[in-house]
């Protein structure tokens, strides 16, 4: 059930008139989680209306008359097209300007959930929509201390883990076994089985060219072997089996050799440096009380890249907001995939993972930030050098 009255609160703070919601074929995850609305049949349209003052209302098609029966308010039925747009209508009341999961120019696409034409056709009543971004990171991206006990649980298993798969590809080398991404991969996978963690797509493991691709995927038959003399990256997510529980998301870099090359310690220097501009700015703007947006943190890290001389090779945003799903739907921390003018807002939590991705190697560093009401930490541990795996 959603919190009425704290959504009406932050409408009236807002000067908005309404938040509107709606689905058609579970197309508005986000729908569901605010309104707390289990997912069932869903092959009509549906809107629920959650005004800035009075009750909620809510349009539903005759025969799915009970989809919105958890809510609260007014029901409207309909089923052709003209008592669909006399039900619109009815619900929408003397609302002008509306919040709906929509962003202008598809700048955020993770809250751009509404179709064109269903913004087209609630424009066409005479009303204002605009981006419920803000609102979505309020009422969904925001953590629970249940939340974020799951996402440090999930953290010191990971955590192990990372150090273990290191530890796994050292092993295999010192014998001289034959041990592939893939494998490796797998071995991971299976470590998150045996300890209660879920992910919905496996780990990222690469060696040497494939390390310089971001989201590089090992397929069994293609993978490369992993030998002596190869740079190592490990990207790796999970979360507790928990009910509402978040991820947890971090990236390592090891060295599958004694000593560790300088061409491979210059570029994870600046990537460190760059991650560490982030942490800092971040850190000192929570402390100070200082409203932030999610493009400023991209900026911190990339200005440490770019004046080191690897701008170019630094092709993605510097974070992503972490929830329930590993790809949350608060700010990302991006300047350059998107301008994120999302505030970065208590209880929420973001990865910060700059990379520099050459053609014959990439390296990347991930921690996760949390949020609190006025302090911010890294909430797992923080690699500082590249892993001398046979040292």
């Amino acid at each position: 059930m959603p919190d009425i009255k704290a959504i009406q609160q932050e409408l009236l703070a807002g000067k908005l008139d309404g938040w509107l919601f709606y689905d058609f074929h579970h197309r508005d995850p986000i729908a569901y989680r605010v309104l707390g609305l289990t997912p069932g049949m869903v092959t009509r349209r549906w809107f629920y209306l959650i005004p800035a003052k009075g009750e909620p209302r809510k349009l539903v098609h005759r025969i799915e008359s009970h989809a919105l029966d958890a809510l609260p308010g007014e029901k409207i039925p309909y089923a052709g097209r003209q008592e669909l747009q006399k039900g619109l209508s009815k619900l929408l009341g003397k609302s002008k300007k509306l919040a709906m999961q929509y962003s202008p120019k598809n700048a955020i696409p993770y809250v751009s959930m509404v179709d064109a034409g269903t913004v087209e056709l609630i424009r066409s009543f005479k009303r204002t929509v605009v981006t419920s971004a803000e609102l979505v990171q309020k009422f969904e991206a925001r953590w629970t201390p249940d939340q974020l006990q799951t996402h440090l649980q999930a953290a010191r298993v990971i955590d192990g883990i990372m150090q273990q798969s290191f530890g796994q590809a050292a092993s295999y080398v010192r014998q001289g076994k034959q041990l592939t991404e893939y494998a490796l991969q797998q071995w991971i996978v299976e470590q998150f089985h045996a300890n209660l963690l879920h992910a919905e797509d496996p780990p990222i493991v690469a060696v040497g060219p494939h390390a310089g691709d971001p989201h590089y995927a090992p397929q069994p038959g293609t993978s490369s072997t992993i030998r002596e003399g190869d740079l190592l990256l490990l990207d790796m997510w999970a979360k507790t089996r928990a009910p509402n529980s978040v991820y947890y998301d971090i990236t390592w870099t090891g060295y599958l050799g004694p000593e560790v090359p300088e061409k491979y310690t210059r570029v994870f220097d600046v990537v460190r440096a760059g991650r560490d501009a982030a942490i800092h700015f971040v850190q000192d703007a929570v402390k100070q009380g200082r409203t932030i947006h999610g493009w400023q943190v991209d900026r911190a890290a990339r200005e440490v890249i770019r004046k080191a001389g690897y701008g170019k090779y630094f092709v993605h945003r510097t974070g992503h907001s972490i929830g329930q799903d590993i790809h949350g739907n608060g700010a990302n921390m991006d300047g350059l995939e998107t301008q994120d003018d999302r505030t970065v807002m208590p209880h929420t939590c973001f990865s910060v993972e700059p990379g520099v991705y050459l053609p014959e190697f990439g390296i990347r560093s991930e921690v996760n930030m949390y949020i609190a009401d006025r302090q911010a930490r890294v909430t797992g541990a923080i690699q500082n050098e590249i892993i001398p795996v046979l040292a």
